[in-house]
């Protein structure tokens, strides 16, 4: 925990940004096979949240539904459409959650950012994404507790004194 006095810690703003390395140029670091699904990723999810992605599927349900008496409602022509929405729903689900992870990773790095040039903040906080269950549980129990007490006192900030809690280990 940092004392509201202390100068403020060494910033590596561009050294721990990919790519940021001596020749590295623009190009974020990688395999180029990793690069271009991500743009692929992010392309299609993108696309995959816009209304025409939205109009086109409720289009080709519409033709779908148009064209059974055409086919006699078959089972050729339920086919068509459980064999395609379920190819596309099992291909989907790997974009998203690629894209997903992506920014989970980037939303904990700001979340980090913050905690680390907040002077009142909890240290342990950063990285706490990766602490088990109950660890988790344990630190949300303290920050309850601090709730309580600060709602008691009927304080503005949890805990009163925030330097004094920021670094008190949860007790298990």
């Amino acid at each position: 925990m940092r004392e509201p006095n202390d100068p403020p810690r060494d910033r590596r703003d561009t050294a721990c940004l990919p790519g940021a390395g001596a020749g590295a140029g623009s190009r974020p670091a990688g395999h180029a096979v990793t690069r271009a699904f991500e743009r692929f990723a992010s392309s299609v999810t993108t696309w995959a949240g816009s209304p025409v992605a939205f109009g086109s599927a409720v289009a080709i349900t519409v033709l779908w539904l148009v064209s059974g008496p055409l086919f006699h409602y078959s089972d050729a022509w339920q086919l068509v459409i459980n064999t395609g929405t379920t190819i596309i729903t099992f291909l989907m689900v790997f974009l998203l959650q690629r894209n997903q992870n992506r920014d989970s990773v980037a939303l904990h790095l700001k979340l980090d950012e913050l905690l680390a040039v907040t002077r009142a903040a909890s240290d342990r906080l950063i990285g706490i994404e990766d602490a088990s269950e109950e660890e988790l549980r344990a630190l949300a129990q303290t920050y309850v507790e601090m709730a309580q007490r600060a709602a008691e006192r009927g304080d503005d900030e949890p805990g009163g004194t925030r330097a004094e809690m920021a670094d008190t280990p949860p007790e298990s």
